[in-house]
């Protein structure tokens, strides 16, 4: 491309000669590249479409100004941009940097920020390139999690550090809504105000731009843009497929069943597919972040890999816009954020099933220790309910305690308190308390 082509595309993204547009702040998130930044590692940003991993750059390209880093010495690279499409290679990564540094003229070592790297193919050697001349600070954003692994795990493997971005928790929809909770006092106060917020935080999700917008319809279109845009855009397109409707059908199945274990048999006899097309489309959904699958554990990795794995969706509003019955199953959408919540403080997430039947929703793994078994129930205003989900979690920690104690937990809607059954505590713990104060 033309170096003056280039420019009036790059003049579009960066912020040379304009201000910097208002946005929310994602504290934890950009503390997060600050310190990583610090390291002169390449930086990371990994996660589904929309989820924000653009917006916390381009906060922390702000921060790096305000510190004293010149305007002129950062480049923001955006290769989504539709003028690109023609031209995404190795060479338009060399011919970007280039024109940036003709007409720029940056007088010390450069920030790079290149948005949705995955798009150009081979991108880990440009990267490696810039990195071994420690020509440039360097930053990415990615949505394709076995390209971005498979690729800079390969050729970047020491060189990087990575950062796994989601669409909003429920503390952050609650400060993007200008409600700030730091204490449970806070929560006492602001009770029916916060349940009302959790409630359209379950039937809409977390996704920045949805939750900025108030008409309800265009929430709707948005989501179901995303839902398009990622079919289209990160799965279609890059693995160049002929059976759209499959995928679309399969796609709507999953977000669907989400709180619920579902087997590539099942998969494959509800669509009338091939098991090995059923396997790999699930494959690719799971790539894209927008539905993630959870082991039964077992001690065995082999037994892990052949039982069913239960489905949650990366965002309950997802899950809704393509399936309205998904609206109406409140605990399996309390389960699905509890699953998000507990992805975020935890690397290692299991479900359980007991030689006597009874099921737990999650099981947290840290190294070689179970830690926590964690139940979700809407209410536990019926008594028979309230006895099964404590005798689970009991029955679970008899066939599991090994040497350490495992902590458990019952996250409910209804107030906390605590329960001792077979001389074992139990903490009964409201979930909007456990989402906004607990750690664990």
């Amino acid at each position: 491309m033309d170096k003056k082509e280039i420019l009036a595309i790059l003049e579009d993204w960066n912020f040379w000669s304009k201000p910097f547009r208002e946005s929310f702040v994602r504290k934890t998130y950009e503390s997060e590249v600050a310190h990583k930044a610090s390291t002169n590692e390449i930086v990371f940003l990994k996660g589904v479409r929309r989820s924000g991993k653009s917006t916390i750059l381009l906060n922390h390209i702000q921060n790096l100004i305000e510190k004293g880093v010149s305007k002129e010495n950062i480049l923001f690279v955006n290769l989504e941009d539709p003028r690109f499409a023609t031209s995404l290679s190795l060479q338009l990564l060399e011919e970007i940097k280039q024109a940036y540094l003709y007409y720029m003229n940056p007088q010390e070592k450069p920030y790079i920020f290149l948005d949705e790297v995955q798009n150009i193919d081979g991108f880990e050697k440009w990267l490696l390139k810039e990195y071994e001349l420690g020509t440039s600070h360097l930053y990415a954003t990615g949505s394709n999690s076995k390209l971005l692994s498979k690729e800079i795990g390969s050729s970047l493997s020491g060189r990087y550090l990575d950062i796994q971005v989601s669409p909003l928790s429920f503390r952050e929809y609650l400060l993007f809504n200008h409600v700030v909770i730091e204490k449970p006092y806070d929560l006492i106060r602001y009770q029916l105000e916060v349940e009302r917020h959790f409630e359209q935080y379950m039937l809409h999700g977390g996704f920045p731009k949805v939750v900025l917008t108030e008409d309800l319809l265009l929430k709707e279109a948005e989501l179901k843009s995303y839902f398009d845009s990622i079919l289209l855009r990160d799965i279609v397109a890059r693995y160049k497929l002929d059976n759209f409707r499959i995928l679309e059908q399969l796609s709507i199945f999953l977000l669907s069943s989400i709180s619920n274990a579902v087997s590539i048999t099942k998969m494959k006899n509800r669509l009338g597919v091939s098991h090995d097309l059923a396997s790999r489309y699930m494959e690719y959904l799971e790539n894209t972040y927008m539905i993630q699958s959870v082991p039964l554990f077992d001690w065995s990795l082999q037994k892990q890999y052949v039982n069913p794995r239960k489905i949650y969706s990366i965002d309950t509003g997802l899950s809704k816009r393509v399936s309205f019955e998904v609206g109406k199953r409140i605990g399996d959408m309390l389960e699905n954020i509890v699953y998000l919540e507990l992805k975020r403080r935890h690397s290692e997430i299991y479900y359980v099933k007991t030689a006597q039947g009874y099921e737990v929703d999650f099981l947290i793994k840290e190294y070689e220790k179970i830690t926590y078994l964690v139940q979700v129930s809407h209410t536990l205003s019926d008594a028979k309910t309230k006895k099964r989900e404590l005798r689970a979690l009991i029955k679970a920690s008899d066939e599991l305690q090994r040497s350490n104690e495992i902590q458990l937990s019952l996250l409910t809607m209804d107030p906390s308190s605590e329960e001792i059954v077979d001389d074992k505590k139990i903490q009964i713990i409201n979930v909007l308390e456990w989402l906004l104060f607990y750690e664990k």
